[in-house]
């Protein structure tokens, strides 16, 4: 292995947030960003009359912010999200804010799918779109599986009812915003210059 090789070897991963400089004021300017943009984005919401679980932009905005940031800011991100939103910040979905509610499992989701998402795009899962979309998907079916079974105690329903308000409406909207996600990310890296490994 020559010099080259090993320094790459031993260089962290990157992920987008990595290619600007700063460090710590820029984790922190990207940890309040990644939230805010998760906020702004719940705010496009469509009610569905036959759930309490609205369609929102959240989704691609975790998915997003998860690849961009990292598992560590993208955690950070959704977590900052959480609290802020429990504290009585209007930004959850609907301009609702606090604890509980037929949709905070959704929102619990969140923080764990950043993390994995993030920790895929690290090893380069959001480079191509081919790489991206499992990745997305598997971020979107970690959001379903912490927000079903919240949607279902919440509502003292079944499981199997709780999928069928909580997930099946959502799927055609969701492949979609995965599949944006996962062409989004890999646009970015070509704009943002030479392909890091």
């Amino acid at each position: 292995m020559s010099t080259t090789q090993a320094a790459t070897a031993a260089a962290p991963r990157a992920v987008l947030a990595d290619l600007l400089p700063g460090e710590l004021v820029r984790d922190v300017l990207l940890v309040l960003g990644g939230a805010c943009f998760v906020g702004i984005m719940a705010q496009i919401s469509v009610p569905l009359p036959w759930t309490p679980v609205p369609l929102t932009g959240q989704t691609l905005a975790v998915l997003c912010v998860g690849a961009a940031l990292g598992p560590v800011r993208g955690g950070a991100s959704m977590i900052l999200y959480l609290l802020v939103g429990v504290a009585g910040i209007p930004w959850f979905a609907d301009g609702q804010s606090g604890w509980g509610g037929p949709s905070f499992g959704y929102i619990i989701g969140f923080i764990v799918s950043a993390i994995v998402v993030g920790a895929l795009a690290e090893r380069g899962a959001d480079r191509t779109p081919g790489k991206a979309v499992p990745a997305m998907l598997l971020g979107t079916v970690i959001i379903y599986a912490f927000g079903v079974p919240w949607l279902a105690a919440s509502l003292d329903i079944s499981l199997a009812k709780a999928i069928d308000l909580g997930a099946r409406p959502f799927v055609g909207g969701d492949l979609i915003k995965l599949a944006l996600a996962a062409g989004l990310l890999p646009a970015a890296w070509r704009l943002a210059g030479p392909k890091r490994s």
